[in-house]
């Protein structure tokens, strides 16, 4: 026998915005499991945490947040023995994951580890894609618009090759990338269509213009959105 290993998507951060399927699991698994950095608090905990019975075997599972060292896979090589040694013993262990976990999530380090050998189930999250858009109060796409989602650490003329080439971008991981990014749509003649994001659906969350955001950087969990193509009056 063995347990099943759970990728829980627990949402961008508002609690209440876990799934039901979600919550049912996190009731009963035994074993948590969560990503955090190498000092501090995981933000996927503090999501789920009004929702995390007492008693509940936890592993943290704490990883360089720097340029170059992630993933690291001796880290994750590591967590997975440790998970897998649970599975093992028939206990469920249930991964969160902020967002989706299949949306630049780091749980397909462990999925990939242990697929082979064990019983996987993915509950879909709430992403940020869609909790920022319902922040800023305008649809991400409309009709047949194409959206375009591109990791802020991209190379700048890739950068702007695609944003140029879309009618709608959803620029994520903007952290420390947030000048280039500006240069980019400055160029491009599309700071009046951006739209900043930060910490979407937290009580620190804030909406800007992004040509009203400071340039020195931003918070990892932030994302600009940028719509170019049809106006709202042919949505």
């Amino acid at each position: 026998m063995s347990g099943t290993l759970y990728g829980l998507g627990v949402g961008p951060g508002d609690p209440d915005l876990i799934t039901l399927k979600a919550l049912k699991i996190l009731e009963r698994a035994p074993v948590i499991a969560y990503p955090a950095p190498e000092t501090g608090d995981s933000l996927a905990r503090s999501i789920a945490a009004p929702h995390i019975p007492n008693g509940r075997v936890e592993i943290v599972i704490r990883t360089p947040m720097v340029p170059g060292k992630f993933p690291a896979h001796d880290v994750y090589d590591r967590y997975a023995a440790e998970i897998e040694a649970r599975l093992d013993a028939d206990e469920d262990v249930a991964v969160l994951c902020e967002g989706d976990p299949f949306l630049y999530g780091s749980f397909m380090y462990l999925l990939s580890r242990l697929s082979a050998k064990h019983s996987v189930k993915v509950v879909p999250g709430v992403s940020s894609l869609g909790a920022c858009a319902a922040s800023v109060g305008v649809p991400l796409v409309s009709r047949n618009q194409v959206l375009t989602v591109l990791p802020g650490p991209l190379e700048e003329a890739e950068l702007e090759a695609h944003i140029q080439s879309s009618p709608a971008v959803a620029i994520m991981k903007v952290g420390r990338h947030l000048r280039k990014i500006c240069r980019v749509l400055d160029r491009l003649g599309l700071m009046e269509h951006a739209q900043y994001i930060e910490r979407a659906t937290m009580p620190e969350q804030r909406v800007l213009a992004l040509r009203d955001v400071p340039r020195d950087g931003a918070p990892y969990f932030s994302m600009i959105l940028v719509r170019h193509g049809e106006t709202e009056a042919g949505v």
